[in-house]
């Protein structure tokens, strides 16, 4: 593995996308938060090494309160696995020596399909990590990621280092974004859990009985499509590529991504109708979408939750007025939507979002 791409147990290509940190703004794309980056520095503490070094040499100021761009973070991931000699900031039972993530991505590429890739990386990280240990488990039509701890559980960034890892490469390997339908954690939720749940974008549960990240299993039948310039490239491309969600830009459902957005919420049509609009059956394009993995509501979820904390970070509106923004039938319903999006009410997330801000 080249210097560059040594960074923290997450190495992988990402052309263009959305970004893993906080605000949905245009200009957040880039911006990891705050919380993110004094986890990673505190990987170092725990290290008996200096993070206030680091941070200096980077020219990153040493009190950590503000979000920082992805060429920063990328830079900060890179000196800190470069300083302590560990690809997974020392949070595995073993020590993720410099050079295994290159190693994993040749024992990989040539998978036929991403149930096989999966399989295969899951072998090697238990390998070279020891703890926590990592399998698959298919069941009522999701494929589940399940972690088990030989000790205590971990910390919430040690799952969501891991977590990001494998989405990361398997997103990669398929060359499309693969949507998470759950993502467990068995610890704790933290003080910043809500910055968990839109880092991930899918359902988040702490103090669940294992950790665990789930997908449509579906997905597990798709061929593996990358070669070994493609490899060359992946690599040489991180650290900053590895900081922004992974996302399908080419496709039907990124072209229905691209028609919404361009439409206020109140005006998006119907399934039906978009099909019709597309030149399609219904069917049909229920189809496409699912073979991308994707479907019209989940898509349609997204957006309106992107919107939503955007507008409740942003902007002065009443959480009524983002409601009818947003083409939600009454406030309640946005209420409930929101919970299950963020597990904070509008008001709680935009006191807190407010309160970190000042």
């Amino acid at each position: 593995m080249t210097k560059t791409s040594q960074i923290g147990g997450q190495f992988y290509h990402i052309p263009q996308g959305v970004t893993m940190g906080v605000t949905m703004t245009e200009a957040g794309r880039r911006m990891i938060s705050p919380f993110f980056v004094k986890e990673a520095i505190d990987c170092v503490r725990r290290q008996g090494k200096s993070p206030e070094r680091l941070l200096s040499a980077l020219g990153l100021s040493t009190r950590i309160d503000t979000p920082i761009s992805v060429e920063s973070y990328g830079a900060l991931w890179l000196a800190i696995a470069e300083e302590i000699d560990d690809e997974f900031f020392g949070m595995g039972g073993r020590p993720m020596r410099r050079g295994s993530f290159t190693l994993l991505c040749h024992c990989i590429l040539h998978a036929k399909t991403l149930d096989r890739a999966l399989r295969r990386a899951l072998r090697f990280l238990n390998i070279v990590l020891e703890d926590p240990k990592g399998h698959i488990e298919v069941a009522d039509g999701l494929a589940h990621v399940v972690l088990t701890d030989l000790m205590g559980a971990r910390s919430a960034f040690a799952y969501r280092t891991y977590w990001i890892l494998l989405h990361g490469i398997a997103c990669w390997l398929i060359g499309r974004r693969i949507p998470l339908r759950m993502v467990d954690f068995r610890c704790a939720e933290p003080d910043h859990g809500a910055e968990y749940r839109q880092f991930f974008g899918a359902p988040v549960r702490f103090l669940q009985p294992a950790s665990r990240l789930a997908f449509d299993a579906a997905l597990l039948k798709l061929p593996v499509t990358r070669s070994e310039q493609a490899l060359k490239q992946f690599l040489r491309n991180a650290p900053a590529n590895i900081l922004v969600r992974y996302r399908y830009d080419a496709g039907l459902a990124a072209s229905i991504r691209k028609r919404l957005r361009q439409l206020p919420p109140a005006s998006w049509r119907s399934f039906d109708d978009l099909a019709a609009q597309m030149r399609m059956s219904s069917s049909t394009l229920r189809h496409r979408l699912h073979a991308e993995g994707q479907n019209y509501a989940a898509i349609r979820d997204e957006i309106r939750r992107d919107l939503a904390i955007e507008m409740l970070q942003t902007t002065g509106f009443g959480v009524g007025e983002i409601a009818t923004r947003l083409g939600f039938s009454e406030p309640s319903a946005f209420h409930r939507a929101f919970r299950k999006w963020t597990a904070r009410s509008p008001a709680a997330f935009r006191r807190q979002m407010t309160a970190r801000n000042r």
